[in-house]
């Protein structure tokens, strides 16, 4: 028996060694979501009915005159100073926009296709801050420091999320707090994410001649304009809206650029509960998924189909105190609300989750971003964004704790991915001959073998040792594991998918401020 056993482990060892395909890894970008259902189907043509309303007598502000042309030309109305909507505009452009999108990615194994129910994770937010966990403070021994965020962080963000199998995609995830001048940040923000990873890139800018240059700088890098219109690898957050109804002018320019260049484009409205959205939770899913319908009918009507993902990112406030509180129950519910919705529209869809109000990776940032993450990719939207590495409602960026979402984020998209119920999987077969010819287990079974890494997935990070083994590899918890395996990435791993010739290309012609020797293996 014991003989047995041994050889088992050996044959289990053996097949954990073997490097996989991708179509029989466990999970993979794209599983299907879409089982998680918070509206009911009444619910859903409630708050259909009240969105077309909003939009058809209640209308937008602050319309810029660009705007105002391409949405009347197309049927819209503006009176009062406010451009409405009637309903069969917004319903014919819902029934013409794009769908099956793909975000494309400098390498094409990381392409993402958007159809349907499948979702992917990865980064976004605003951080200020790095939570440097592997320094600590003079007035807190032990406790991480908040210190902030520089561009060279954003590139080493992107260098870590490129070897991180289950972040799919990699956007700003932190503001360059050494850049002041707002050009240079937007640019080289758009360089330190495309040169850190070759998987597909969201960016952002607060001006359209930024909005230009960082075009101009993406062209450069995909060989001109016409192949980059081919793949474009790089898509635009564009928080177009001031809520309550309020087109942003700066930020609709920005739109209207890069929409015209071939560039994807996210439709942000990011209202907050209580705030600037209202508190119930309905009435804030009616008023963010009008204002992105608002806006998908403005982009269509600028270029007819162009890949637009519907962003609606209602956020909660902690009533008490007016706080932003990304880690609350109410926020899962929410966001999964609204990756519901999109799943109704049969549109592209984005929304947010894994904001954990916790300051750093610890006991309550595990539960908080659990069950955000989980609702949002049950809920089937297509792009889960800032699920890697946000801390203290998106102020702080932990490097540490983007390592270990990564862990998390494989084990939530197995649970996305269910369980599959045809002849192979009910086993009959199986069960059968270990009944009937022995040994009476499953261990070293040809069955168990051949489903040991395609069905189960297992992490980098998380502890299944007995207490006694653990004690004696050093007690260390994931905090500390965590930190060797991110060091160990930062220190070794730099991308080499854009040439060396090129990125002299680009310094030669932009202003590039991250130093060449801080981006690549020196002897």
């Amino acid at each position: 028996m014991a003989s047995r056993r041994a050889g088992g482990r050996v044959a289990r060892k053996a097949l954990r060694a073997a490097p996989l395909t991708e179509e029989n890894k466990p999970v993979r970008p794209g599983m299907e979501g879409g089982r998680y259902l918070p509206l009911s189907e009444g619910d859903i043509a409630r708050i259909q009915e009240t969105i077309l309303d909003l939009l058809e007598n209640v209308g937008f502000s602050r319309s810029i005159p660009s705007c105002i042309e391409y949405v009347t030309q197309a049927g819209g109305v503006f009176e009062d100073g406010r451009l409405k909507f009637p309903r069969s505009l917004v319903e014919d452009t819902i029934a013409n926009a794009a769908r099956d999108i793909t975000l494309y990615a400098q390498d094409p194994v990381h392409d993402m296709h958007l159809s349907n129910n499948k979702v992917h994770f990865g980064t976004a937010g605003a951080a200020v801050h790095v939570v440097d966990e592997w320094k600590t403070h003079e007035a807190y021994p032990g406790k991480g420091m908040y210190r902030e965020s520089t561009v060279l962080d954003l590139y080493d963000a992107a260098r870590l999320v490129d070897k991180l199998e289950h972040i799919h995609f990699f956007q700003r995830c932190m503001v360059a707090r050494d850049i002041e001048d707002p050009r240079a940040m937007d640019l080289n923000t758009t360089y330190a994410s495309v040169m850190g990873t070759a998987k597909h890139c969201g960016v952002s800018y607060v001006d359209p001649e930024h909005a230009q240059e960082g075009l101009n700088l993406l062209y450069e890098i995909a060989g001109g304009e016409a192949k980059w219109r081919e793949r474009p690898f790089a898509s635009v957050s564009c928080c177009f809206v001031v809520p309550p109804m309020r087109f942003a002018e700066d930020a609709c320019k920005v739109m209207e650029v890069c929409i015209k260049g071939g560039m994807p484009v996210l439709l942000l409205a990011a209202g907050q509960a209580g705030a600037t959205s209202p508190a119930s939770l309905a009435g804030a899913v009616v008023q963010e998924w009008a204002e992105v319908l608002g806006a998908l009918v403005y982009a269509n009507a600028i270029v007819p189909g162009h890949p637009c993902i519907a962003g609606p990112w209602p956020f909660v406030s902690d009533l008490r105190t007016g706080a932003m509180s990304g880690g609350s129950g109410e926020q899962a519910v929410l966001m999964a609300a609204c990756g519901q919705m999109g799943r109704f529209y049969n549109l592209p869809t984005g929304i947010a989750a894994g904001m954990a109000d916790s300051k750093v990776p610890d006991a309550q940032s595990g539960y908080e971003k659990g069950y955000t993450l989980s609702l949002a990719g049950h809920s089937g939207a297509n792009l889960i964004y800032e699920s890697a590495g946000m801390q203290a409602s998106l102020l702080g960026f932990s490097f540490e704790g983007c390592t270990i979402d990564n862990d998390m984020l494989g084990a939530i998209n197995r649970s996305i991915r269910g369980i599959e119920t045809d002849a192979e999987n009910l086993a009959l077969e199986t069960i059968t001959d270990v009944c009937l010819n022995g040994p009476e287990h499953f261990l070293g079974h040809d069955a168990t073998l051949s489903r040991m890494q395609r069905d189960y997935v297992y992490p980098d990070l998380g502890d299944r040792l007995t207490p006694a083994e653990w004690m004696e590899l050093g007690a260390n918890k994931i905090e500390v594991r965590s930190r060797q395996k991110t060091m160990e990435i930062l220190e070794t791993y730099f991308p080499a998918h854009v040439s060396e010739e090129m990125d002299q290309r680009i310094r030669d012609r932009f202003n590039i401020l991250i130093p060449h020797q801080k981006m690549r293996v020196t002897n």
